[in-house]
C-alpha cells in the first residue's frame, strides 16, 4: 500500500508583505518561515494548496520564493538533500548546487556539513515549536494548558510527513553520529522538558513533588506515541486513539479529586 505525504502550502507575497514579513521575523528572531506558519494558522494569509504526492520516496522540489537570506536558502536546500541521501552520503558540494550558491558562500554560513545539520535542527524546531511553548499557550488552568499542549503538539507531528521524514533519519543516523541525535534532543524535546517543568513548579497546587520528572513522563509519553504510531508505523498494528492518552496524562498529573 503507497504512504501519503502531506499537502504542500506555497504564499505569494509582494515585495511591502515581504518586506513586513523580514521585520517581524527580525523582531520575533525566527526564521521567515516560522512567521509565515503563524500567520496561515491566524487567517492573515492564505496560501495555495499542493494535492500530496503518492509516492513516499518522491520529494517536493524546492520552494519558488525569493529568499532574503543566503542561510534559509542554504537550510532548504540541505533539507531536501539529507532527507533523500540521508546525513552520512549528503556532501556539502551536492548542498550548494541544490540551494543555488556557491560552495564559498555555503561555508561562509556553515563550517562543516555538522554544523549545517544542527542549524537545520535548530530550525526545524523554531519553526514547529516555538509557539508551542508561548507565554500565552502557558497562561490557564493547569488542566486545560496541559491538554492544549498535547493535542496542539500531536496536530502539528502527526500531519507533518516531512518533519517525521526528518525524525526518521535522526533515528537511522543516530548509531554513528550520536552528537547530530544529542543535539535533536537538546533543541527539541529538551526545550520542551525545561519549559514544562517550569510550568508545573509554578503552580505549586497540584502537589507535584518532581515537576521534572512528571514533566519527563507527560512529554516522553506524547512523544513515544509520535514515534510508536508513526515513525515506526505501528498505529496499524497497536493502533490508540490520542485522546485516551492525553485524558490519563492529565489524570496522572492533575488526579481527580
Amino acid at each position: 500500500m503507497k504512504q501519503l505525504r502531506d499537502y504542500s502550502l506555497r504564499v505569494t507575497l509582494n515585495q511591502t508583505e515581504l518586506s513586513l514579513l523580514k521585520e517581524e521575523s527580525e523582531r520575533q528572531g525566527v526564521p521567515m518561515t516560522a512567521v509565515i506558519r503563524q500567520m496561515i494558522r491566524a487567517k492573515a494569509i492564505s496560501p495555495e494548496i499542493t494535492p500530496p504526492m503518492t509516492e513516499l520516496h518522491e520529494l517536493p522540489s524546492l520552494p519558488n520564493f525569493s529568499y532574503t537570506s543566503k542561510p534559509e536558502q542554504i537550510l532548504q536546500g540541505a533539507m531536501h538533500e539529507f532527507l533523500l541521501h540521508g546525513y552520512a552520503d549528503t556532501s556539502m558540494d551536492r548542498v550548494a548546487a541544490t540551494a543555488g550558491v556557491s560552495k564559498q558562500t555555503l561555508y561562509s554560513h556553515f563550517r562543516d556539513k555538522e554544523g549545517l545539520f544542527t542549524a537545520l535542527i535548530e530550525q526545524i524546531v523554531s519553526e514547529r515549536f516555538e509557539f508551542l511553548f508561548s507565554f500565552e499557550l502557558l497562561q490557564g488552568e493547569p488542566k486545560v494548558v496541559l491538554r492544549q499542549l498535547a493535542t496542539t503538539f500531536l496536530n502539528q507531528i502527526l500531519n507533518d510527513q516531512r518533519y517525521l521524514s526528518f525524525i526518521r533519519l535522526v533515528f537511522a543516523e543516530s548509531g554513528r553520529f550520536p552528537n547530530l541525535a544529542q543535539a535533536f534532543v537538546r533543541n527539541g524535546f529538551g526545550l520542551g522538558i525545561q519549559t514544562l517543568t517550569q510550568y508545573l513548579a509554578s503552580h505549586p497546587e497540584l502537589g507535584i513533588s518532581d515537576p521534572e520528572a512528571t514533566a519527563r513522563i507527560f512529554a516522553g509519553s506524547v512523544m513515544s506515541y509520535v514515534i510508536t504510531m508513526e515513525v515506526l508505523h505501528g498505529k496499524q498494528v497497536m493502533p490508540m486513539a490520542s485522546d485516551r492518552l492525553i485524558n490519563s496524562l492529565i489524570n496522572f498529573v492533575i488526579p481527580q479529586t
